[in-house]
């Protein structure tokens, strides 16, 4: 039997290796704030950290370690993040019935501070989607065009928005996505948005059948989520864009840019597929709705053409 903590984070960092297919990264982040806390309790009472002790842990030597932790810089995310080392270690401790997790079960881990999307402004989204049609090869052009008028036009992720089949065009009125946990929801469809689409697929060089991805890589294969990103870092490159337009920026930017021009939270909620409204209120601080106006009149988009 171990009879160290040492050796018992050793066989635990084993276990999440091996039995839980951790990442190394997670094995490494884990790891040193396990190795942290070790040395933090040798120095707390002065002498080796042995099972005996750690099954002595009470609730005042888990803050005091944070208190230390945070005198050394770490912030919100860095200190939730060793809560959740040290709990996973307890629970390795309880299931091999060496100790028990009563005492950080009792410590409550920091909330973290409410992080706002950083949507691209009005007119930094039109000139990326402008922009994206100044490829010298037609299909291409087109297809970045029609790809980044999806995106903020509907507001679709990234997978959904490459999930489309060729059978999906033309486009109607509304969409029907499929999104996270199986939910579908309908999605109205800009006329700038149909004609894009339109565009793009009247160009496409590649014979498929309707079940073949709607957009597609230069060499004929689906579009991928980096071929995506690509796409974004050149234009931010040619135009001066923040690092933070990316192609899920042009989805904050939907949400964001409809709430500006009168559209309500629980609507934009269900266009966005959010399951809860509050991951939605992360796109405004009005609290409150106000009525959802026609959908055309309030996407800024709604009466430009594709390229205008």
């Amino acid at each position: 039997m171990a009879a160290t903590a040492q050796e018992l984070s050793r066989e635990w960092l084993a276990g999440l290796a091996h039995e839980r297919r951790a990442s190394p990264h997670t094995l490494r982040a884990y790891g040193d704030d396990v190795d942290r806390f070790i040395g933090f309790l040798a120095l707390h009472h002065g002498g080796r950290v042995t099972l005996s002790l750690l099954q002595k842990l009470q609730p005042a030597d888990v803050r005091a370690f944070l208190t230390h932790r945070r005198k050394d810089g770490l912030g919100a995310h860095g200190v939730q993040r060793a809560m959740a080392a040290l709990r996973s270690f307890y629970r390795y401790l309880e299931r091999e019935e060496l100790a028990d997790g009563a005492a950080l079960k009792a410590v409550r881990s920091p909330k973290l501070p409410r992080t706002l999307p950083r949507p691209i402004s009005e007119p930094d989204a039109v000139r990326a989607i402008d922009d994206a049609g100044e490829n010298e090869v037609p299909w291409i052009a087109a297809r970045d065009t029609a790809l980044l008028t999806l995106l903020y036009g509907t507001g679709l992720r990234i997978s959904e928005a490459l999930g489309l089949k060729r059978g999906d065009v033309p486009l109607g009125d509304s969409l029907t996505v499929l999104g996270k946990g199986n939910k579908e929801r309908a999605v109205p469809v800009l006329d700038a948005v149909r004609e894009a689409i339109d565009a793009y697929a009247a160009l496409v060089p590649f014979s498929g059948g309707k079940a073949e991805p709607l957009f597609l890589s230069r060499r004929g294969g689906p579009m991928s989520a980096r071929d995506a990103q690509s796409l974004m870092q050149r234009l931010r490159g040619r135009l001066g864009l923040s690092t933070s337009a990316t192609p899920h920026a042009l989805r904050h930017s939907f949400a964001t840019h409809l709430l500006k021009n009168g559209g309500d939270l629980r609507s934009v909620q269900e266009l966005l597929g959010h399951a809860s409204l509050s991951t939605t209120q992360k796109y405004t601080e009005v609290e409150g709705a106000r009525v959802l106006a026609v959908y055309d009149a309030a996407h800024p988009r709604a009466h430009l053409k594709p390229g205008s």
